[in-house]
């Protein structure tokens, strides 16, 4: 096993693969640039190295200075947490050239499915289904048009150079095609470098099902069953739950047997992703994020395997240190983002100090944070806070969980996504389980302030008056009603405002 693991990453990613070194015995080594100084993962890791300025590409995104922090550190392996250089090819095969261990996949690996169309091709050729497209990227916009027009309209333009929603277009007429073609390739080669796009055909209303995998230096590759990732805005996932509400055993046993033939088909090795698209009984490959995930805890607390440390213990030579069991998954697991970001505003960043922070707790309860309170969010990375993920013996009873939890969280200083997150708890098509990955699009009701001026202004009373019978204050609250719709009150002021304001 290693002795030290340099984190090539920040917030609750950082902090959970420094949890995990921990556990093993391992010295977990962070990284930082200068608004990250005081982060939690700086103060979780007891170690770092200050690696530039605020700017990624100075910092995060610096190969050479996270190379060298690792080897002043004495690190024997970089572990790359997710987004950054978690998917680069380039900087896996650095980081072995340099004599250190690059806790993922190889770079080979990484390149084999980051490269869209080439992917396609090699799941083909895998037996793995794919959605019918193009077999290479158009290489202008009248050879998407011909695509287009062979695999037949609604279709959908995509980066072929990498993922995450950039340089993604859906085009249901011919007339589209024109403006939509330029406007992905230019989003395409700002986010990649390389403007080409690859045409498929566009689902309507399917849903996002992925399969966690993982495999090992000794012929080992096994699935660990499946997550459903469907409630997305901008292809940005927000809620995701395992096990899915419509993939019955067979159809899980199925899919997670493709995924092991996906990964073979690369000699993967490490925790990865194969992702899915799913709509009336059919499945396609989506691609394959060759990284740990985002929504990785979901998986962890239905089968009981902490993810993150097989990561280490595969990296470092071993074997997969546990055996698929029949009786997975157990229970219903749910996570939500929390992201600083206001919902009832186009979900568009938000900024500021956090000045109050209460996590949530409890049975089944797990906060995955990278914030503290006074904490300064800002607009130099991804505005994800932390995840707040349940489990329960149902998906009704992990409902519920989750519902009491968000309603326990409080973050004042910034808008969040919290208030979205409730919306959805109680939404009708959510708790039935009728989703697609056009649920946000479907419901735009979540996405409006429930609180007119008038009863803004009331609720601001109302809490003030709270406040003041528990003793907990002044009577003061936030300007602009921020200390009503972030529910700041606590105790029984929460249940009370509960009575004032929920119908039910």
């Amino acid at each position: 096993m290693f002795d030290r693991v340099l984190i090539a990453n920040r917030g609750e990613i950082a902090v959970r693969v420094a949890r995990a070194c921990r556990e093993l015995g391992i010295t977990p080594v962070a990284v930082y640039s200068e608004p990250d100084r005081l982060s939690p993962h700086v103060l979780e890791a007891g170690e770092a190295v200050h690696i530039g300025p605020a700017a990624a590409s100075e910092s995060y995104l610096d190969m050479d200075g996270l190379i060298d922090a690792a080897l002043e550190a004495g690190a024997d392996a970089i572990h790359p947490g997710y987004g950054f250089l978690a998917e680069n090819g380039e900087f896996a095969r650095r980081v072995e050239e340099a004599g250190l261990t690059f806790v993922g996949p190889s770079g080979d690996a990484i390149d084999a499915m980051g490269n869209k169309t080439a992917a396609r091709a090699r799941m083909e050729e895998a037996g793995v289904p794919v959605i019918p497209g193009s077999e290479s990227a158009a290489e202008d916009e009248e050879a998407a048009r011909a695509a287009a027009e062979e695999v037949g309209f609604p279709v959908m333009l995509k980066a072929a150079a990498g993922g995450g929603g950039k340089g993604m277009r859906i085009v249901r007429d011919p007339g589209e095609l024109g403006s939509a073609f330029r406007s992905a390739t230019s989003e395409a080669e700002q986010a990649f470098g390389d403007g080409r796009v690859y045409v498929e055909r566009f689902l309507d209303r399917p849903r996002h099902i992925e399969i966690q995998i993982l495999a090992d230096d000794h012929g080992n590759t096994v699935h660990l069953g499946e997550r459903e990732c469907s409630i997305q805005r901008r292809h940005q996932k927000l809620v995701e739950e395992a096990p899915s509400a419509v993939i019955d055993e067979a159809t899980r046993e199925e899919m997670g047997q493709v995924a092991v033939r996906a990964a073979r088909a690369v000699d993967y090795r490490n925790a990865g992703t194969v992702e899915f698209l799913y709509q009336d009984g059919e499945y396609f490959f989506l691609e394959m994020n060759t990284r740990i995930q985002v929504e990785h805890p979901v998986t962890e607390l239905v089968t009981g395997v902490d993810l993150v440390r097989e990561q280490l213990r595969v990296a470092a030579g071993g074997e997969i240190g546990f055996e698929p069991d029949p009786e997975w998954p157990r229970g219903h697991s749910i996570e939500c983002r929390i992201s600083g970001e206001d919902p009832f505003n186009g979900f568009l960043p938000s900024t500021g100090r956090i000045r109050s922070l209460q996590e949530p707790s409890g049975p089944g309860v797990r906060w995955d944070g990278g914030i503290s309170e006074g904490f300064e969010v800002g607009l130099d990375y991804d505005p994800l806070l932390a995840k707040l993920v349940v489990h329960d013996r149902s998906r009704e009873a992990a409902i519920e969980r989750m519902r009491r939890a968000l309603e326990e969280l409080e973050i004042s200083g910034l808008s969040t996504t919290q208030p979205f997150h409730l919306g959805v708890m109680d939404e009708p098509d959510f708790r039935a389980g009728r989703l697609s990955i056009g649920y946000v699009d479907e419901h735009p009701e979540l996405l409006e302030d429930e609180l007119s001026a008038g009863e803004t202004e009331r609720a601001a009373r109302v809490a003030a008056a709270l406040l003041e019978e528990e003793g907990g204050g002044d009577g003061a609250v936030d300007e602009a009603g921020d200390g009503a719709r972030s529910r700041r009150s606590t105790g029984g002021g929460r249940s009370a405002w509960r009575r004032a304001f929920d119908p039910r």
